[in-house]
């Protein structure tokens, strides 16, 4: 990675910092099937288990964890994105810290989790680190939220948002090289993934919707002017197709696990 990337990387990895509390308000969660599959696929339940929640973010995954029972720690390396933690999860412990130097024993965990933050590593380093924090039988699992782009109106959607920051049609908004696909090419050879996808969907305001959209990181080094801008004339599309401005949004969540050996 050239520095002019490693730095354009770096800015948009720490914009999450300036809209945390939008984050936590606007960004969809993930099923319960999804834990279910995770459940399924590993050597052993998330209920009880010692777990890791790496770039948790405001919390969103790391609840669910929580909740179903997991010994959950999360690791978060934003200074806003730890402070919305936890100002909304002061029960569940934090540390700071990121995928590529986790703060974590050698082989103390059940699972290790990365929610919508793999693609924000190095591989180089955090596919050592998993190895080395995850129990012989330990659980790594990647996954992502993705656009059902089969959807015609998400499909639209999608290339305007693509056509507004000229990137290419086929990249996730989040960041070039983000997502399953990535990461399978980045560490093939070195971790043996099972792949999975799972449907869902929730029903949100248009207000929501627009507000989910300008929390991706491509919308939040653009500044103010260039995203409301384009948020303007995105509710116009929208409010024709949906009078009543509440709208279905629609995911593939995309999985990748892996046990550790």
């Amino acid at each position: 990675m050239t520095t002019s990337r490693s730095q354009h990387h770096s800015t948009r990895a720490h914009s999450f910092n300036t809209a945390a509390a939008q984050y936590a308000a606007n960004r969809p969660s993930y099923p319960p099937a999804l834990l279910d599959t995770i459940d399924h696929l590993s050597t052993r339940p998330l209920q009880g288990a010692r777990t890791v929640d790496v770039g948790a973010g405001t919390g969103i995954s790391t609840t669910l964890l929580h909740t179903r029972g997991a010994h959950v720690l999360a690791v978060e390396p934003g200074t806003g994105m730890a402070t919305q933690f936890h100002r909304t999860h002061p029960h569940i412990p934090l540390v700071r810290g990121d995928g590529n130097a986790l703060p974590v024993a050698t082989a103390s965990l059940d699972f290790l989790t990365y929610a919508q933050s793999w693609h924000w590593t190095d591989p180089t380093r955090s596919v050592p680190e998993a190895l080395r924090v995850l129990r012989p039988g330990g659980t790594l699992a990647l996954w992502w939220n993705i656009d059902a782009v089969d959807i015609p109106w998400i499909a639209d959607a999608t290339t305007r948002i693509h056509r507004f920051l000229d990137v290419d049609p086929d990249v996730p908004i989040e960041k070039s090289g983000s997502g399953a696909p990535a990461a399978l090419t980045d560490t093939a050879g070195r971790l043996d993934f099972t792949r999975r996808q799972v449907r869902w969907s929730r029903r949100v305001s248009l207000d929501t919707h627009l507000a989910n959209i300008a929390s991706h990181s491509s919308f939040l080094v653009l500044g103010e002017a260039a995203t409301t801008a384009f948020l303007t004339e995105e509710r116009a599309h929208l409010r024709e197709l949906f009078p009543t401005e509440t709208i279905e949004e629609t995911y593939d969540v995309d999985l990748l696990l892996a046990l550790r050996p």
